[in-house]
């Protein structure tokens, strides 16, 4: 019997999939510590904001950031003296940019309600499943064996980490295909001569950014009535507002 090429596992293709995870994996490590300061950051306007108010002031700092980052790249390619091959270069250092704002944009929204995101398997789970949006809570509900809204408490909260290994090697090759595919459309997008790159960047990035907000609110439901160890309708006390 003879074996297709077609068949034969491409080890480019392998290559760069491995690159993709170490990347996010790097976004993860690096954007961790972060998280309770992005929390912070997003109280500072009005101290006695309620979780569901913070989850908004995150959803809308992350859109922001993230539009920007992809507008800003795009933009270069516009720019007299900047080639090809410089848009290109800042688009792959763009794209950890987009990943470590993801990263800190899921991590700290499960924080907010009270998922525990110390082990790593957990953050991996949340930021791919929040990434991947409808295709990654079908997988993370199918995996654990579990039903019903809300994977991000009912599951990741739960289930043991050797369940979370299994769906964390599932989704990977998923996060692949979608976030490589992706971000390999946008680059060349981005590199669009007269300035059509800055649109398709940004715009490109508000989309990703759309996604992953609408995924964030399936994944966690509503927020937390008040801050832990607060009962609902009491201020927070400055030591609270360092969550």
């Amino acid at each position: 019997m003879t074996t297709d090429a077609n068949d034969r596992p491409d080890p480019e293709a392998a290559g760069r999939g491995q690159r993709v995870l170490e990347l996010l994996d790097k976004a993860i490590d690096l954007q961790t510590p972060l998280v309770r300061k992005n929390i912070a950051r997003a109280r500072q306007r009005n101290p006695e904001a309620t979780p569901a108010q913070v989850i908004r002031s995150l959803e809308r700092m992350y859109v922001s950031a993230l539009t920007g980052t992809g507008a800003a790249v795009g933009g270069t390619a516009a720019a007299p003296g900047v080639g090809t091959g410089v848009a290109l270069a800042l688009s792959a250092g763009e794209t950890l940019s987009s990943l470590e704002l993801s990263a800190l944009f899921a991590l700290s929204v499960a924080e907010v309600h009270g998922v525990p995101i110390d082990e790593v398997e957990r953050r991996r789970t949340i930021v791919m499943g929040v990434m991947l949006g409808g295709s990654g809570s079908t997988t993370i509900g199918k995996v654990a064996g579990r039903t019903g809204q809300h994977w991000g408490r009912q599951v990741v909260a739960k289930v043991p980490v050797e369940t979370l290994r299994q769906i964390n090697k599932i989704l990977g090759p998923h996060f692949i295909t979608k976030y490589g595919t992706k971000q390999g459309i946008i680059v060349l997008g981005r590199v669009a001569p007269f300035g059509i790159g800055a649109v398709i960047g940004g715009g490109a990035n508000a989309a990703l950014a759309a996604l992953a907000v609408r995924a964030g609110r399936r994944a966690f439901g509503p927020a937390p009535e008040s801050w832990p160890g607060l009962t609902p309708g009491t201020p927070p006390t400055p030591e609270d507002s360092q969550v």
